[in-house]
């Protein structure tokens, strides 16, 4: 069934692959932005200009009746609750993407369900998204299905400190990098094209409305082995150095909401209420071949030719790895 459908951000890491992927099934797919990364759309795809920060450009190029609206960029709760006025009576399931992050810190249980409570104390990004999610299910003119991404991974290396080049740079010239804790809690990885394909098996699911999901991989993996697999994806070899979460936060009060907020704990998702609305569906559990074309974006970028380290944030990873290497010396 071909199913009018507005993204509402389609350019993103997560974004892109649904938008491509509702285009190859079939649906009618609209993409609202302000045209800066049009390039990226795939044909059959229509592009809607309109600046989400302004209200009256938002309105203008939202107007119409959709079967689905997907909302990739609301983070704010009076922007949800602009939403409910806009599209209430207007669309017939509106899709939130919500963050798993938002669940309660440390997770009492595990695996990790969607009756874990939205309960973050260290992230207000966290905290915001459950916001949203209270203003959204707290409506009823408008029908909701909220979903909750983890760690999607498409062109970007997953990193516990989003270090990004500064991350690249030290391994290329041979340099230790941190990994926070003992480095062996688990993490959850899903690559983006993954995520997409039952993501847009939920459009027009009745089934789906007013009800919350998480929509990750069963897989999980441990921060040391997602450091060791970037070095390799990059054609070195990661040392290591453990330095405990409270330690880093001290060090930088910024880390705090994404350590303690989330990467600092091990994830591992229960996804079978979703697999009860959209059928089962599976991950690639392959580290090496998740980070593949995040590796080959890397090099057709311009690879290590390209990287823009911070050399603020590399001088503070050498302050931290020297003070944890005056406690914890290394072996001979």
């Amino acid at each position: 069934m071909t199913l009018r459908v507005l993204f509402i951000g389609g350019t993103g890491q997560i974004s892109l692959p649904c938008v491509q992927q509702a285009v190859a099934a079939g649906h009618d797919v609209s993409v609202l932005n302000r045209g800066s990364a049009n390039g990226k759309l795939p044909g059959g795809a229509r592009q809607i200009s309109g600046d989400f920060r302004d209200d009256v450009s938002y309105a203008a190029a939202a107007q119409g009746h959709y079967d689905v609206v997907c909302q990739f960029i609301v983070f704010e709760p009076q922007d949800a609750q602009r939403d409910v006025a806009l599209f209430a009576g207007k669309t017939g399931q509106y899709i939130f993407i919500s963050s798993a992050s938002a669940y309660q810190k440390p997770a009492p249980r595990f695996p990790i369900t969607e009756d874990v409570p939205l309960d973050n104390p260290f992230w207000q990004y966290s905290q915001k998204k459950a916001a949203c999610e209270t203003v959204l299910m707290g409506q009823d003119g408008l029908p909701v299905t909220i979903v909750r991404p983890s760690h999607t991974v498409r062109t970007r290396f997953p990193t516990a400190f989003s270090e990004g080049d500064t991350l690249l740079a030290r391994l290329i010239q041979g340099k230790p990098v941190i990994v926070p804790g003992d480095g062996t809690s688990l993490w959850t990885l899903t690559r983006a094209e993954d995520f997409a394909a039952p993501f847009i098996r939920l459009f027009g699911k009745q089934a789906a409305l007013g009800k919350a999901f998480h929509l990750t991989s069963d897989n999980a993996f441990t921060w040391n082995t997602i450091y060791q697999a970037i070095g390799r994806a990059v054609g070195r070899t990661a040392e290591l150095v453990h330095v405990p979460t409270d330690n880093l936060i001290r060090f930088n009060a910024d880390w705090e909401g994404p350590l303690l907020g989330d990467k600092a704990h091990s994830t591992l998702f229960d996804n079978s209420r979703i697999k009860s609305i959209t059928g089962t569906f599976s991950c690639e559990s392959d580290i090496d071949r998740i980070l593949e074309p995040v590796a080959r974006h890397w090099q057709a970028c311009g690879g290590a030719d390209t990287i823009q380290a911070s050399s603020e944030l590399d001088a503070l990873f050498d302050t931290i790895i020297n003070a944890q290497r005056l406690v914890q010396p290394q072996s001979p």
